[in-house]
């Protein structure tokens, strides 16, 4: 897979906790007044010589989230939406070896399209199936524990 734009987790607990009160600050703002600009202050309080900072709500919500995941130390991969990997990034971001994905491609579980001879299978699309493949695993597991029930066995 490409390297995507990968942020380093937060290694410090002060930046964790600075990112966690930062995260509900903005949550907050969101919430209570819908307004989608920011000013920034010292930390006495009074506005700073910095213009204010006008984004849309979605970008908002888009940083409160990354916010939170910093709190979380979490890393974070920022991917465009319609981002397209070959079949060999696709095995690994599904951590499965190339000539199952293709298998899927070709059972017509997995979407793809072809740039020449060459498959490109869209981010969304794999998010896609990954999420399907969690709900049948999920399925057929509790398949598996009514049957075991069923015929009285116990782990």
């Amino acid at each position: 897979m490409k390297a995507p734009d990968l942020l380093d987790p937060v290694v410090s607990e002060e930046d964790a906790e600075m990112a966690k009160v930062a995260y509900r600050c903005l949550t907050t703002a969101l919430d209570h007044s819908n307004a989608p600009r920011i000013v920034l202050v010292d930390e006495g309080g009074k506005e700073t010589d910095a213009p204010a900072l006008v984004l849309p709500p979605q970008a908002l919500r888009f940083f409160a989230e990354v916010l939170k995941r910093m709190a979380q130390q979490q890393p974070i991969v920022l991917m465009p939406q319609r981002h397209e990997l070959t079949t060999q990034e696709a095995a690994a971001f599904l951590n499965v070896s190339r000539p199952f994905v293709i298998k899927e491609i070709e059972a017509g579980r997995l979407k793809c399209h072809k740039v020449n001879r060459h498959r490109r299978i869209e981010y969304a699309e794999l998010q896609r199936y990954k999420a399907e493949q969690r709900t049948n695993t999920a399925a057929a597991l509790q398949e598996l524990t009514d049957l075991s029930e069923d015929l009285g066995m116990e782990f």
